[in-house]
């Protein structure tokens, strides 16, 4: 089974990179990608339960992996919201998928978006975690533009071993993330 193509990139070349700009004397404190995690909120689920099957199809065919349900916490009557109602998914990709769906987000998927002009870098948390909301789920090659019922976003989130957003944020440009021109 081959490698993707982004971890054999990261392994060859932008770990050195990284090592050498952030001055770095061991290869274990270089920063690299841990997970990617896909989560989306369906709140039109609370009323018809065959959006979130939907949602459930589209985020399995966009991933590769099967989601996990993810249910309300707590009881809000003004949403007819009951505690335990399914109201959404998500899904965490690791390894191999994990590359291979950065390499389809950032080769294929975002430059799909309508006016796109790059992506924020507002989106980081402080701890070298960046999370992306994507606000229509079409952008990707998998889904067939043809059948679509709804248009649904998602939050992606990027989480790192780095240490601050400077390092996160080199990390994610080396592997092509399309940043919008950083204001300093």
């Amino acid at each position: 089974m081959a490698e993707a193509r982004l971890y054999t990139e990261y392994k060859s070349n932008i770990a050195g990179q990284l090592q050498k700009e952030f001055k770095l004397k061991n290869a274990l404190a270089v920063p690299k990608l841990t997970k990617v995690v896909v989560n989306v909120g369906v709140g039109e689920a609370v009323a018809d339960k065959k959006v979130l099957d939907d949602v459930l199809s589209n985020i399995a065919a966009i991933t590769g992996q099967h989601p996990v349900t993810t249910k309300s916490r707590k009881s809000i009557s003004n949403f007819k919201l009951r505690e335990g109602m399914p109201i959404g998914c998500k899904v965490t990709l690791r390894g191999k998928i994990m590359y291979e769906f950065l390499d389809r987000l950032i080769n294929l998927a975002l430059p799909r978006t309508r006016d796109f002009q790059g992506v924020s870098d507002k989106g980081f948390d402080g701890r070298g975690n960046y999370t992306l909301g994507i606000t229509e789920h079409s952008i990707f090659p998998e889904i067939d533009t043809d059948n679509l019922e709804r248009i649904h976003g998602m939050d992606i989130t990027f989480v790192t071993s780095a240490v601050n957003d400077e390092q996160a944020y080199e990390l994610l440009k080396h592997f092509g993330m399309p940043f919008v021109k950083r204001n300093n």
